[in-house]
């Protein structure tokens, strides 16, 4: 079981700023948590074979085929802004 140090270290490490009643809060859910799956392990899962998704699924989607493209003042001339024959694209990182 955890116990209320680690819920504080947890939250140091998670830079989360938790009032006492919000520690024990989640030091109840997290044991709480961690029971259920106490007895998950107490389960005999002998000769049950393993699932990766509880439904069959296809993937339906076709090969990637390559195709004809477009060429470049085509594409250039439907983007919202262009330069020099590129696309231009705002900043999304600083620096």
């Amino acid at each position: 079981m955890i116990e209320a140090a680690e819920v504080q270290h947890l939250a140091t490490l998670s830079r989360l700023e938790l009032t006492e009643q919000e520690q024990g809060d989640l030091l109840h859910d997290l044991n709480k948590m961690l029971g259920y799956f106490q007895k998950l392990q107490e389960l005999d899962t002998e000769g049950v074979p393993e699932m990766q998704r509880p439904v069959h699924l296809v993937n339906v989607l076709r090969a990637d085929e390559p195709g004809e493209m477009f060429d470049r003042r085509t594409v250039t001339d439907l983007a919202p802004e262009h330069q020099d024959g590129f696309i231009r694209v705002p900043r999304t990182v600083e620096g």
